[in-house]
C-alpha cells in the first residue's frame, strides 16, 4: 500500500486539512522542541491515556528538586523559620490555583485533599443535609448517571444519612416553567445538592457550565421539589485540558486531581468551595491542625477560623504542594496556558475521530464503533476522549482485552473496560442493570479482562489526548487500527473513499456489517512425523520408572470415575515434550522425564527475577530473559544457569534457611508469595547479562500463603492446591496438532517458512502432546498420563511473550495478530492443568511417551480463569 490511500489518509496534510477553524496545532510550532527535551523518555511510546494521567515534564522534576535543594521546608504547624516557610509557600500555592481558575480568595477557598475521590467524600460528609422524617422538607442529592463512580459512591454517605439519593440522566434534567412552584415552596431554605461532570471521562462530552448558574437560580430544576439547590462540579477530567473560569461559573464545590493536570505531584487534589456556603458546613470529626482549641477529658473542640484549616485535618502533603506552583510556571511557560491546550488536544481528537469514523472494510462495515454524544466539531461540547469498540467484519464487537494486547504490541498505552463510570458504560454499550448483575455472578468485575459475556461487550476502550501529544500520536495509532483490523484486499476502495470523505468532512454513521470471518476451529489431523528436539534447550533423563501393573490399574480407576465422554478419534494420545522453566520467564529446560512435586513440576518456575523495587521482570519488560538458560542437576543438588559471553553460575537447589535469610513477600500476579533473594553474586550475574540492577530471588517452602483458591470442579473443596511463581495454574499443556493448524495461518501471514519447534517454544508449555486432532483439548474437563491425573482449569490466554523469539529475543508483533485472527478474535491457546493428587506408593514422575487419556466435558466450551491478570505463562 506504499504511496497509496492509506499514506494520504494518515499525512500531515489530511490532518490539517480536518483542523477545526479556530484550533491550533503544536503551540507555534514549539511541540518537537518541548517534546524532545521534555518527555525523551516517550521515545518509540505512543502514550494515549491522558484521561487517566497526564504525564510530568523534565523541567517540572528539575524545578521541583532544586527547589527542595535550596530551601529547608518544616512541618507547617510549627512555628520557627523553616516552618514559616513551609506555611507561607502553601497559601502562595492556593492564591496561585485560584488565580489558574480564574477567582480569588474572596469567593473562593482551596482545601487540600488525597485526590478528587476524597474531595467529594468531604462534601458527602460535611453538606448541611436535612434528613427524612424531619418537621422540615428533606433534602435531595441528584446526580448525573454519567458520573465518575466516586461521585456515585456518595450516596452510600447519603443513605446512612437518611438522605434519598436520585440519579439522572442528562436529559432528564428540566426547565422549570414560570410559576413552577407555588410561592410558599419557593421561599424553602432546604438544601439539595445537585453534581455533575464538566466532562464525562468516559465519552469526553462537555456538559453545559451554565448549568450552574440556571439550577442555583431555579431555571434548571433536576427534580421539583422546594428547597434550595447547590452544584458540585466535578471537574477533574475538564481542567487536565480546558480552562476553567470560576469568575464566571461559580459552581458551590468544584473537586479537581492535580495529577490529571501536570502527572506530578500524584495524591494530592482540592476541593474549591465557595465561600458563601462554607459556613454552612459541618464538620464531625476534628484532626492534627484544625482546633483552635479542645479539651481531652471533656466534650470540648472549638475549630480553627479558616475553612482550609478546619477541615485539612493532619499535616498536609506540603512538599507536594509546593510543586504545585511548579507545576503551573511550566506548563504555562511550555504551552502558554489552558486555552492553547484545549485548542490543541481537540485538533488531534477531531483528526482521529473523524478517520476512525470514515474507516470501512471490504464490505462496507465500519472497523469501529464510537461512543460519542457529539460531532466532534466543537471544542466547547467535545472534550479530547475517544472512546470505541472494535468491530469485525460482521459487526461483532472484538473485546477490548484483545484491543489491548494488541495496542502494546505496538507500544500504544490505551485504557479499557469502563472506566469508573458504570451510567455511561450502560448508556452507551446498552448494558442492562439486570446484565450488570447477571456479568457479576458470571464472575466479571470492574477492572479485569473479561470483555465479552455471552457476545456482548462489558466496556470498550478509550484513547485520550494531552498538552504533550503529537500528530505522530494520531498517525500511529490510526496505522495500528488500519494494520491490524485491514486486510491487503481491504486496503484500495475502502480506503480511497475515506481518504476523500476525510477531505471533505464527511463523517458517515456506522452501520452493521454482513460477511463472516474465517477462523480456526477443531479438525482432524493426523502428523506424519514427530518434530525434533529443542536444540537450544537443556534436555536430561532421569530414571524414575514405575511398575506398569499398578499404573494400569491407576488409568482404571480414573476412568471408572470420570466416565469419559467419547472422542471423535480413537487414536492414542502421547505426551511428546516436557519442559520446565527453572527462572520464571527464562529459558526452558527439556527433559523426557522428570519428578512431580505439590506445586508441579519439580523446581518449575521456583525463581524469578525482579528489578531494584523487587518487582517481577519477565520477557515482556526484558526480552532477553530468553537467553538465560538454566539447567538443573539433581545429583549435584545444582542450578547451572548459563548465558552467552557469561561465564556459568550455579545456585543451590538446597533451600537457605539459615538466620542470614531474610524472607520478603513478593506478588506475582494477584497472588502473593513468599521469597528469599539469592545472594550478591548472582545478583551481580544477572545485572550484567541484562545491563540493569536486578536480582534473583526464590520462593520460600513455606509456601501456605500461595494456594489455588478457586474452588474448581472436581478438586476436592478442602485441597489448597500450591502453586509457585507461575501465573495461574501448575501446568500448561499444548497440541502439536493445534500448533501445526496455527503454523499454516502464521506462515501465509508472513509470507515466510516457519519451524515448528520454533513456534512450540514461544508458547512456553510444561506438557506437549501428540493429538489426532486440533484443539481437541479444549474439550477435556479432566486427563490422566501415567499415575497422574489432572484437572482443566481452562484456556491460556495468551499475551505478547509469544511475539518474542526464543532464540533471539526478537520481537515480532504478527504472531499475538495471527493467533487472534485465527482464533476469530480470541488469543486462547493451550489449556492449564491442576494435580489431582492420587493415593498411591509410587514416585510421581511425568514421562514423555505416556498416553495421555482424556475426559470429555459436558460443555464443550471452557471458560477462561476469572482473575483481572493476563493468562500468560512467565
Amino acid at each position: 500500500m506504499a504511496g497509496g490511500p492509506r499514506e494520504e489518509l494518515l499525512s500531515f496534510r489530511a490532518f490539517q486539512a480536518t483542523c477545526p477553524a479556530g484550533c491550533q496545532y503544536g503551540y507555534g510550532g514549539a511541540l518537537p522542541g518541548l517534546r524532545e527535551r521534555e518527555f525523551a523518555r516517550l521515545r518509540g511510546i505512543t502514550y494515549l491515556d491522558h484521561a487517566g494521567s497526564a504525564l510530568f515534564p523534565e523541567s517540572l522534576l528539575k524545578a521541583f528538586t532544586d527547589d527542595l535543594r535550596n530551601n529547608v521546608y518544616g512541618n507547617p504547624h510549627s512555628q520557627n523559620i523553616s516552618s514559616k516557610l513551609t506555611y507561607d509557600t502553601i497559601e502562595h500555592v492556593r492564591y496561585r490555583i485560584l488565580q489558574h481558575f480564574n477567582t480569588t480568595a474572596e469567593d473562593y477557598t482551596i482545601i487540600f485533599t488525597s485526590g478528587c475521590t476524597a474531595a467529594l467524600k468531604l462534601v458527602a460528609e460535611s453538606f448541611p443535609w436535612i434528613p427524612e422524617g424531619t418537621k422540615e422538607p428533606s433534602s435531595r442529592f441528584c446526580y448525573l448517571t454519567d458520573s465518575h463512580t466516586s461521585v456515585v459512591g456518595m450516596r452510600r454517605i447519603t443513605a446512612s444519612m437518611n438522605v434519598l439519593s436520585v440519579p439522572m440522566k442528562p436529559k432528564e434534567i428540566s426547565l422549570l416553567e414560570k410559576n413552577g412552584l407555588p410561592a410558599e415552596e419557593q421561599n424553602c431554605t432546604t438544601s439539595h445538592l445537585f453534581s455533575y461532570p464538566a466532562q464525562s471521562n468516559f465519552s469526553g462530552t462537555k456538559y453545559p457550565l451554565s448549568w450552574i448558574q440556571d439550577i442555583k437560580s431555579g431555571k434548571l430544576l433536576p427534580i421539583k421539589i422546594p428547597g434550595k439547590w447547590f452544584v458540585l462540579l466535578d471537574a477533574a477530567s475538564y481542567v487536565s485540558s480546558s480552562p476553567l473560569d470560576l469568575g464566571v461559573h461559580q459552581a458551590d464545590f468544584i473537586s479537581i486531581s492535580f495529577y490529571k493536570i501536570f502527572g506530578f505531584p500524584t495524591g494530592l487534589g482540592a476541593l474549591l468551595v465557595n465561600n458563601r456556603i462554607a459556613p454552612l458546613l459541618r464538620k464531625t470529626y476534628f484532626g492534627g491542625g484544625t482546633a483552635a482549641a479542645y479539651l481531652a477529658e471533656e466534650d470540648f473542640y472549638f475549630p480553627r477560623k479558616s475553612i482550609a484549616e478546619r477541615f485539612e485535618d493532619g499535616t498536609v502533603s506540603f512538599l507536594d504542594i509546593i510543586a504545585l506552583k511548579h507545576g503551573f510556571d511550566v506548563l504555562e511557560k511550555l504551552t502558554g496556558g489552558m486555552e492553547k491546550i484545549k485548542q490543541h488536544t481537540f485538533a488531534l481528537a477531531h483528526y482521529t475521530y473523524t478517520v476512525l469514523s470514515t474507516l470501512k472494510y471490504a464490505n462496507g462495515a465500519p472497523v469501529v464503533r464510537i461512543y460519542s454524544d457529539t460531532d466532534f466539531s466543537n471544542p466547547d461540547v467535545q472534550g479530547p476522549i475517544i472512546n470505541f469498540n472494535m468491530l469485525d467484519e460482521n459487526g461483532e464487537v472484538i473485546g477490548f482485552s484483545q484491543v489491548d494486547k494488541m495496542a502494546n504490541l505496538y507500544n500504544i498505552h490505551v485504557r479499557t473496560g469502563c472506566f469508573c463510570n458504570t451510567g455511561a458504560c450502560q448508556m452507551h454499550l446498552g448494558i442492562s442493570n439486570e446484565d450488570i448483575q447477571r456479568n457479576l455472578q458470571a464472575g466479571h468485575v470492574c477492572g479485569d479482562d473479561i470483555d465479552l459475556v455471552d457476545g456482548h461487550p462489558t466496556g470498550s476502550v478509550r484513547i485520550s489526548f494531552g498538552y504533550m501529544s503529537s500528530f505522530e500520536d494520531a498517525q500511529t495509532f490510526l496505522k495500528f487500527i488500519i494494520d491490524t483490523r485491514l486486510s491487503k484486499s481491504d486496503t484500495g476502495n475502502p480506503l480511497q473513499s475515506s481518504v476523500t470523505k476525510l477531505m471533505t468532512e464527511s463523517i458517515p454513521d456506522d452501520h452493521p456489517s454482513f460477511n463472516s470471518a474465517d477462523k480456526l476451529s477443531p479438525i482432524p489431523h493426523i502428523l506424519d512425523r514427530e518434530f525434533g528436539n529443542n536444540s537450544s534447550t537443556t534436555k536430561t533423563i532421569v530414571n524414575w520408572q514405575s511398575p506398569e501393573a499398578e499404573v494400569e490399574s491407576i488409568r482404571a480407576a480414573v476412568s471408572e470415575t470420570a466416565v469419559p465422554t467419547c472422542r471423535r478419534s480413537g487414536k492414542p494420545i502421547t505426551v511428546s515434550n516436557i519442559y520446565l522453566y527453572p527462572i520464571k520467564s527464562c529459558s526452558a529446560f527439556e527433559v523426557t522425564e522428570w519428578p512431580v512435586g505439590n506445586q508441579g513440576l519439580l523446581y518449575d518456575r521456583n525463581w524469578m527475577v525482579v528489578n531494584q523495587n523487587g518487582v517481577c521482570m519477565t520477557q515482556k519488560q526484558e526480552p532477553r530473559l530468553c537467553l538465560v538458560n538454566p539447567s538443573i542437576d539433581l545429583n549435584r543438588k545444582l542450578m547451572v544457569i548459563q548465558a552467552e559471553g557469561m561465564d556459568p553460575i550455579s545456585v543451590s537447589l538446597e533451600e537457605n534457611t539459615g538466620k542470614e535469610s531474610v524472607i520478603y513477600e513478593s506478588k506475582v500476579c494477584s497472588h502473593r508469595v513468599k521469597t528469599y533473594d539469592c545472594g550478591e553474586e548472582i545478583a551481580s550475574w544477572f545485572s550484567l547479562f541484562l545491563g540493569r540492577p536486578c536480582r534473583l530471588i526464590r520462593q520460600s517452602s513455606d509456601v501456605k500463603n500461595r494456594s489455588h483458591q478457586k474452588n474448581t470442579k472436581g478438586l476436592a473443596s478442602a485441597t489448597n492446591i500450591s502453586l509457585s511463581l507461575v501465573n495461574e495454574a501448575q501446568y500448561l499443556l499444548i497440541n502439536v496438532a493445534s500448533i501445526l493448524q496455527l503454523k499454516e495461518h502464521i506462515s501465509a501471514r508472513l509470507e515466510e517458512p516457519l519451524e515448528l519447534e520454533e513456534l512450540i517454544r514461544r508458547f512456553r508449555a510444561n506438557i506437549v502432546i501428540n493429538a489426532p486432532e486440533s484443539f481437541e483439548e479444549e474439550e477435556w474437563a479432566e486427563i490422566s498420563i501415567g499415575a497422574l491425573r489432572f484437572q482443566v482449569v481452562g484456556p491460556c490466554s495468551r499475551c505478547q511473550i509469544i511475539c518474542i523469539d526464543q532464540q533471539s529475543g526478537e520481537r515480532n508483533k504478527e504472531f499475538l495478530q495471527s493467533l487472534s485472527a485465527a482464533r476469530g478474535r480470541k488469543t486462547n491457546f493451550g489449556i492449564y492443568l491442576m494435580n489431582q493428587p492420587l493415593h498411591s506408593s509410587l514416585p510421581d514422575t511425568l514421562s514423555v511417551g505416556s498416553q495421555v487419556l482424556p475426559v470429555l466435558k459436558e460443555n464443550t466450551e471452557i471458560q477462561p480463569p476469572t482473575s483481572g491478570e493476563e493468562k500468560c505463562s512467565g
